[in-house]
């Protein structure tokens, strides 16, 4: 896997996140913890460390075994939020499943759709995987807005799924498989041919 890749679409591009990125990404999680926090991983087993640059390292490290791909998202230049990729399995299974923030001040632009996109075309085209799923917490209103718009399927709950901010929390289960993005998914984002879903959730009370 290429960890010099940049993949871009007008003012949003992702690229491999690098080690020098860390003070960067640190002032964006740390000047935004307030947005952040509800949504970040926790252990529940230990001590919760900062230490970007080491997870930055790990990450990359999953690039050499063909298990992920973690990203940086940039809009107009300026780094905004990340995008990993993890749990990559060719073969017969053929997936990855996608995980992203990005600062509040861009939220609402358009930039996640498209970095969404343009990883989730980039797995499909170059990497041939079949399947890219996205999990979200029921509570993440602006993430779940993010696969209703590029029509990831809704597939149901995984219960208690991962520890996020002091507790096991529940996840929504949203895939999009290649056969649904045929057209390219940038392509149907774009176009407004995006594959109309049903949301179950949307008529909860």
């Amino acid at each position: 896997m290429d960890k010099k890749l940049r993949l871009s679409h007008q003012d949003v591009s992702i690229r491999i996140v690098k080690v020098r990125d860390a003070k960067k990404l640190q002032e964006l999680v740390l000047g935004n913890r307030q947005w952040l926090k509800p949504w970040e991983a926790t252990n529940p087993y230990g001590p919760n460390s900062f230490n970007l640059r080491g997870q930055i390292k790990a990450l990359r490290q999953q690039i050499n075994e063909g298990q992920g791909l973690p990203f940086v998202i940039e809009y107009s230049g300026q780094i905004v939020g990340q995008l990993n990729v993890s749990n990559i399995l060719f073969g017969s299974v053929g997936s990855a499943i996608l995980g992203y923030w990005i600062t509040p001040e861009v939220a609402g632009r358009g930039v996640t759709p498209k970095a969404v996109a343009l990883v989730t075309d980039y797995l499909f085209t170059v990497h041939g995987l079949h399947r890219v799923e996205i999990d979200v917490r029921p509570e993440n209103k602006s993430s779940l807005r993010v696969v209703e718009k590029l029509g990831f399927r809704y597939e149901g709950m995984k219960k208690r799924y991962i520890h996020i901010n002091g507790d096991w929390r529940d996840h929504y289960v949203f895939a999009l498989t290649a056969e649904e993005a045929s057209a390219g998914l940038m392509n149907q984002f774009i176009n407004g041919t995006v594959i109309k879903q049903d949301y179950p959730y949307l008529n909860e009370k």
